[in-house]
């Protein structure tokens, strides 16, 4: 039996499947999806599911082990919050360089703030 127990051994084993299989389906989205505005979303699920699953199997181990440090809740954190802001800066880039091309669907009819609307 090793010292860190069969219960956190299947729960690291876990997350990092998890982790694994989150940061797969977003390298194939990224590979086969299209256009950028549907690669984009691939990749920013893969980053949050998939780094956090495996960042979560670290803390995991390191409190299992003995040694916990909070240094992956630090990565965890930063990582949750500057996704989807990048994430929110490449789509509107993108729709700035499309702009005016006639792919672009109509704008809805509320003229909120995020579409081409003339209000």
């Amino acid at each position: 039996m090793s010292e860190l127990g069969i219960i956190s051994e299947i729960i690291i084993s876990a997350l990092l499947v998890i982790g694994a299989f989150f940061i797969l389906v977003g390298s194939i989205g990224l590979m086969k999806l299209d256009n950028s505005m549907s690669r984009l979303h691939a990749p920013t699920k893969a980053s949050t599911l998939g780094v956090g699953s495996l960042l979560l199997a670290s803390i995991v181990y390191a409190f299992a082990a003995g040694d916990g440090s909070l240094h992956e809740i630090l990565v965890m954190a930063f990582l949750f919050v500057t996704a989807p802001i990048s994430c929110n800066f490449i789509a509107k880039a993108n729709m700035h360089r499309l702009r005016g091309k006639p792919d672009l669907p109509p704008p809805p009819p509320d003229h909120v703030w995020s579409t081409y609307s003339e209000k």
